[in-house]
């Protein structure tokens, strides 16, 4: 215990008693080892069998491509400059007011011609715009 022997010393004590904490530490492991293995057990559950369904290929996002030279692709087909990218984004967007782009930039292109491709983008009045990058 926390007790001193001596009774002519009437300093307190200033010594922290660790005690308590290591007893509820103690409890707080055994807790998280027997909830642990509860929380990776799944539920058995027999699905029901139903059709195979299309994906919704209108809510897919539009692939904005930028090679090494500077060349735009929409969705794999090419355009001439950022006013054609611009005036087929805006009717994309008539058509779809959800509509999210997802830049393929190469690494290799200059960032102010990325820029120029994002400035176009929100001109046109898209907000939702996402950069597709490579695992390493």
């Amino acid at each position: 215990m926390g007790f001193k022997t001596n009774s002519d010393d009437d300093e307190a004590v200033s010594e922290i008693n660790v005690t308590p904490l290591v007893d509820v530490m103690l409890v707080l492991v055994i807790i998280l080892l027997v909830t642990a293995p509860l929380l990776t057990q799944s539920v058995n559950v027999a699905l029901p069998k139903t059709a195979s369904t299309i994906p919704d290929t209108e809510k897919q996002p539009m692939q904005l491509g930028i090679d090494a030279q500077g060349g735009i692709t929409l969705n794999k087909n090419s355009l001439a400059d950022l006013a054609a990218l611009e005036t087929t984004l805006k009717n994309e967007l008539a058509l779809n007011p959800e509509i999210v782009v997802h830049v393929y930039a190469d690494q290799a292109i200059n960032y102010g011609k990325v820029a120029e491709v994002m400035a176009t983008v929100q001109h046109a009045g898209i907000s939702k715009l996402a950069f597709v990058t490579m695992e390493k």
